[in-house]
């Protein structure tokens, strides 16, 4: 049965709109951020129905602003016990519309007429169908297309379903990013210089830290001069983790250094990556470290098996109801670390 998945979004009865962060979530509500609220003079939407983006850029600051704006709409933050955070959900009783990528994508497929935007997010994921070998039933469209609120300053953002249609995805993408001659192309040398500055400005990074990190991310580029993103989601029946099936509670903030023993759940939501020979810098010390995970996209992807990575952000108490055991994990993405947490690779 078709759940509620990561970058599915919600239309709420006050015309919020909420994109579905992961796809655990509690019986009676789905957890998710709020990115659009209604505004006149917003630059998104057409005529007199028109929405401003509250979660400008996807960092802790602005996500702990629409925290802010919520509180006057307190049905919308929620005390998770077993995330051990308060968090931004949407309950099932306030979702006016449910909104599935892969539908959307369905739907423009179908229609004779589309705007340029549409049809060029059209045209990309046919050639990545194409070459990759996988169906167009498992990419979707999110995004402000997806809402049907985009504008011609918008970019392209697409859904790739399944494990393995992922892994496919992503070894196309890396080949047709290669081609000097494919229209699916990396930055050139100036936007990567923006692109690393801007990161360096938000994040806690280099310019020089930013550009490592730049290199190992395969799900973004230019297509016939717009930016385009690709971000892989699971299907139901390859979800390993229900809501509640582990327990997390915060042990303050570490930074460790650690080698990577398992990236395969790196490029989804939250990434994931498995660990070994950690080695605590600061913080607590404990030798039952087994996992990095984060929810700031900007660090999914960029380690594989057997890489070196070095990670500030919060240790958590990890109890596994279901196997009865206690370990370890370091939490990149958090309210405590204040945008100061981070994943370097170190080679």
């Amino acid at each position: 049965m078709r759940g509620y998945r990561d970058r599915d979004f919600l239309w709420t009865k006050e015309d919020f709109i909420f994109c579905v962060l992961g796809s655990a979530h509690p019986e009676d509500r789905i957890m998710a951020y709020l990115k659009y609220v209604p505004d006149p003079n917003g630059r998104w939407g057409h005529s007199d129905r028109r929405f401003r983006r509250i979660l400008r850029y996807y960092t802790m600051s602005d996500l702990l602003g629409t925290f802010t704006f919520l509180e006057d709409y307190p049905q919308y933050l929620y005390d998770s016990t077993v995330w051990g955070i308060k968090m931004t959900a949407v309950p099932l009783n306030r979702i006016a519309v449910h909104l599935k990528p892969e539908e959307k994508l369905s739907q423009l497929l179908e229609r004779k007429k589309r705007d340029p935007l549409q049809q060029k997010a059209v045209d990309l994921v046919s050639l990545i169908s194409d070459v990759s070998g996988v169906p167009v039933d498992f990419f979707g469209v999110t995004g402000s297309i997806l809402l049907d609120i985009h504008r011609e300053f918008s970019d392209i953002d697409l859904i790739i379903y399944g494990a393995v249609n992922s892994r496919l995805v992503k070894e196309t993408m890396i080949q047709k990013l290669s081609e000097k001659r494919s229209p699916i192309r990396r930055f050139d040398e100036e936007q990567i210089m923006k692109w690393c500055v801007e990161k360096a400005e938000r994040f806690p990074l280099t310019p020089e830290e930013a550009l490592a990190i730049y290199k190992k991310k395969w799900g973004r580029g230019w297509f016939r001069g717009t930016f385009f993103s690709v971000h892989p989601v699971k299907l139901e029946a390859e979800l390993s983790e229900r809501y509640g099936d582990r327990i997390y509670k915060p042990e303050g903030m570490v930074k460790v250094k650690a080698t990577v023993s398992d990236a395969s759940e790196a490029d989804f939501m939250p990434a994931l990556y498995q660990v070994r020979n950690v080695k605590v810098l600061e913080g607590k010390r404990t030798d039952d470290i087994r996992e990095v995970a984060s929810y700031e996209g900007l660090y999914g992807g960029i380690s594989e098996e057997g890489g070196e990575i070095l990670v500030y952000g919060k240790l958590e108490h990890v109890s596994d109801m279901r196997l009865g055991t206690e370990y370890r994990r370091v939490l990149v993405g958090s309210k405590e670390a204040g945008g100061k947490d981070y994943i370097k690779p170190l080679q």
